[in-house]
């Protein structure tokens, strides 16, 4: 991406998503692996005439784990926060704590420049009223299934879960959200999911599992009890097995609805794929749940068909709605 093009997609994310204007305080969390991308937001908020600070880290070492107590000060003091950082601060007390003071705050988790300018310029608009459709079904639904031709075959239940909007769109004091984005998600019941999902896209913390064996993930009451597979889902253990059996639940369904996103490798943009699902294991605290454990793992399931309440929404990875 040219220089040009880097400036113009940070803008777009300062202006349009975060909707940041003169004088307010704007904070821009980054480490060293997404310096680039984070000075130009920061050059973004200071031509807007924001308030502007930039932070760097030292890169956190997974997903979900907190940043430095005085970064996450500096978040509860800020009108709008974006965090390009290489592991995620989406599932941390950090964001949660700066979005309860009034933030609102864009998680930008191992973007890439390619990303940014494919996914940024997507259209916002119409991504947001089909994220909110499909929101409004899994908020009103009472159980999920999902099934693929590659295995999948899960029932969760959802009854009194609000589902969350990810609409790019982070203009309200408090809100929260990915840039890119695109997805409608929520918990599901604690301890009531069973059946098996097969991750064959790609996993948060892996990368995409193009020409390589899926990971066959069993749920059992609400926990996966048994992960199969290649190298990949040894890796996926690996990453769990030390956190206990927290770390083991099922703490997300998603529905992806950005139609610019690719599957890349990228949880940040996989997840976002239009066509696709994603069951998370680790943390749900950020979606109103009791799992509190420092990761947060995205699988991305591809062409699934979904059941809410036993009317379909999506078939073999195309969506029904909007």
């Amino acid at each position: 991406m040219t220089n040009k093009a880097l400036r113009d997609s940070a803008m777009i994310a300062v202006k349009d998503c975060m909707k940041v204007v003169k004088g307010e305080h704007f904070l821009v969390v980054t480490d060293p692996e997404l310096m680039e991308i984070g000075s130009a937001l920061f050059e973004a908020g200071l031509s807007l005439g924001a308030v502007t600070a930039l932070m760097e880290i030292t890169p956190l070492t997974r997903n979900g784990e907190e940043p430095p107590e005085m970064v996450s000060i500096a978040m509860t003091r800020a009108q709008a926060v974006l965090a390009p950082t290489s592991k995620s601060l989406t599932h941390t007390a950090a964001r949660r704590n700066a979005c309860a003071a009034g933030a609102r705050v864009g998680t930008m988790p191992g973007i890439t420049i390619d990303t940014m300018a494919r996914c940024l310029n997507a259209d916002y608009y119409a991504i947001a009223d089909r994220t909110i459709k499909v929101t409004g079904l899994l908020t009103a639904a009472k159980v999920a299934r999902i099934t693929t031709d590659a295995g999948t075959d899960i029932t969760m239940p959802l009854e009194g879960i609000k589902a969350i909007a990810s609409t790019g769109l982070v203009h309200e004091a408090g809100s929260f959200g990915n840039l890119p984005s695109g997805e409608a998600y929520m918990m599901p019941v604690e301890g009531g999911s069973e059946g098996v999902f097969v991750v064959d896209g790609s996993m948060a913390g892996i990368g995409t599992l193009e020409g390589k064996p899926p990971i066959r993930i069993v749920v059992e009451k609400g926990f996966a009890t048994k992960i199969t597979g290649g190298p990949e889902a040894d890796r996926l253990r690996a990453m769990l097995e030390p956190l206990g059996r927290a770390a083991f639940n099922t703490a997300e369904l998603g529905i992806g609805t950005n139609d610019a996103a690719r599957i890349i490798g990228n949880i940040l943009e996989d997840e976002k794929v239009m066509g696709t699902i994603h069951i998370a294991l680790g943390n749900n605290m950020s979606m109103g749940g009791t799992v509190d454990v420092p990761i947060h793992l995205d699988g991305i399931v591809k062409n699934p068909t979904v059941w809410l309440d036993g009317t379909k929404i999506m078939e073999n990875g195309k969506l029904l709605v909007g």
